[in-house]
């Protein structure tokens, strides 16, 4: 069974029977439910909703039932097309809508396809929005409207380029710098949206060459479509020929950003959140947060500007957002590569992200190695703990809290223990009998260490 309901979206493989895979079926009963949520809470009564997607295979499939079934809703559906994940939100604040949907199931293969809810503001939905929505569909408590009350469809292409507007259009993004600097860049788009919408914005930030992986919108991924090192040996291989300034890579919905140094060494996704900040905070001092499993470096970077402060939040990007407006941040987002500027939109945006990075590079003068080299060297390794079904997890994790209560603990979304040079965070699956461990320190064989170090006590626990 592969088809996965949770307060984010549903998302699943294509095919199958019904309740077990994304099918038309369930799409239509999850998009009914929350048409009826947005229906009872949406504050701006526009009656439309917007919906955009990726280039996955299954695309045009998924957007025909959820715009059919959304104007049997009585909505109003603006197609948006092929679009990136950050677009389409920003896309429904711009239409003034009550909402939106993303049809992407980001880094997951080709087979699969998911749908993203969005409130009035393009945010994704909170806790208790998405319970909401899951409950309706479960007890199917939505009504259709009436042959007169039927929604209406329309087509907007212009959205890309309404994005790629403000993203030119912010304050710390400097297109004659960028344009001066002269930058031979590459991209690796994995036959997505990204290949339609970095090739456009690369072309008006003024770059001088641009060199383009996998850019057919096809949906046939030709590598696995997450941007970790060990999938993207072409744009490597490409660096390493030393024609190009810096790469960037996306995954399908265009929200993570990793980048690839000139020489081929790759960046590190955690970093790329953390040099947006630091050219933030240089001009916009203020607060800054990211998720608990993402590196430390964003809070030794917050630290070297006065009155700056790092604050950690809860896995997932609404709880990102959340604690970003809690705590009035300048620049937050996730260590897989989100950046999340509110200046733009309150949304990780690869192309935010890209603006600014060319801007500081094209401000320091420096080379992508040279700029990373300047932040402090940490690696995260991951592991997880196998228990069997029926374990109490949460009793588990409260003897760990009380075995380090002599660090710096942080509980808010499973444990994090904080040593002085580093850290170790358990986070239980909400899916599987699964502890998840991320552990950080200056080398990949320490923070292993740490992670099996933890892993041997929780296994202890359990005997």
């Amino acid at each position: 069974m592969t088809l996965i309901k949770s307060i984010s979206g549903i998302r699943g493989t294509i095919g199958g029977k019904a309740g077990d895979t994304l099918n038309p079926l369930d799409i239509v009963k999850f998009v009914s439910a929350y048409a009826t949520v947005i229906r009872k809470t949406s504050p701006v009564g526009s009656n439309k909703i917007v919906v955009g997607r990726d280039a996955r295979i299954s695309g045009e499939m998924v957007k025909n039932v959820v715009c059919g079934t959304l104007m049997g809703m009585g909505f109003d559906v603006v197609n948006i097309g092929l679009a990136s994940t950050p677009t389409t939100e920003v896309a429904v604040t711009m239409e003034g809508a009550d909402g939106g949907i993303i049809l992407t199931a980001s880094h997951n293969p080709r087979m699969w396809n998911a749908l993203k809810l969005l409130n009035e503001k393009g945010e994704f939905f909170n806790k208790e929005q998405g319970e909401e929505v899951l409950r309706i569909a479960e007890a199917e408590d939505f009504e259709y409207a009436d042959v007169d009350h039927l929604g209406k469809y329309t087509e907007d292409d212009s959205y890309d380029q309404k994005h790629i507007d403000m993203v030119l259009g912010l304050d710390l993004v400097d297109v004659e710098a960028v344009r001066n600097a002269h930058f031979k860049v590459a991209f690796d788009a994995v036959n997505s949206v990204g290949g339609v919408i970095l090739p456009k914005l690369l072309e008006q930030l003024g770059v001088e060459k641009i060199t383009g992986l996998f850019t057919e919108p096809t949906g046939d991924f030709q590598h696995n479509p997450e941007p970790l090192e060990k999938n993207l040996v072409e744009i490597k291989e490409l660096m390493q020929k030393g024609e190009h300034d810096i790469a960037f890579v996306v995954d399908p919905d265009v929200d993570r950003l990793a980048l690839f140094c000139e020489d081929g060494t790759m960046y590190g996704e955690e970093y790329t959140l953390v040099t947006v900040a630091d050219y933030i905070l240089q001009h916009t001092p203020g607060n800054t947060v990211s998720n608990l499993s993402s590196t430390r470096a964003l809070r030794d970077v917050t630290n070297k500007y006065e009155g700056c402060k790092y604050s950690a939040a809860a896995v997932g990007e609404v709880n990102v957002v959340t604690k970003m407006r809690e705590v009035n941040a300048v620049i937050g987002g996730e260590g897989n590569g989100g950046v999340i500027y509110p200046a733009a939109h309150s949304g990780r945006d690869a192309l935010v992200g890209i603006a600014l990075i060319l801007t500081y590079l094209a401000k320091k003068g420096m080379k992508t190695s040279e700029l990373r080299a300047t932040y402090p060297p940490y690696q995260i390794a991951k592991n997880r703990i196998d228990l069997t079904a029926g374990t109490d997890v949460d009793s588990i994790l409260e003897k760990v809290k009380e075995l380090y209560k002599d660090q710096e603990v942080n509980d808010i979304d499973g444990v994090k223990i904080d040593f002085p040079d580093k850290w170790v965070h358990l986070r239980k699956s909400n899916t599987e009998p699964i502890i998840r461990v991320y552990s950080e320190a200056s080398t990949m064989e320490a923070a292993d260490q740490l992670g099996k170090d933890i892993m041997d006590v929780v296994y202890s626990m359990v005997k």
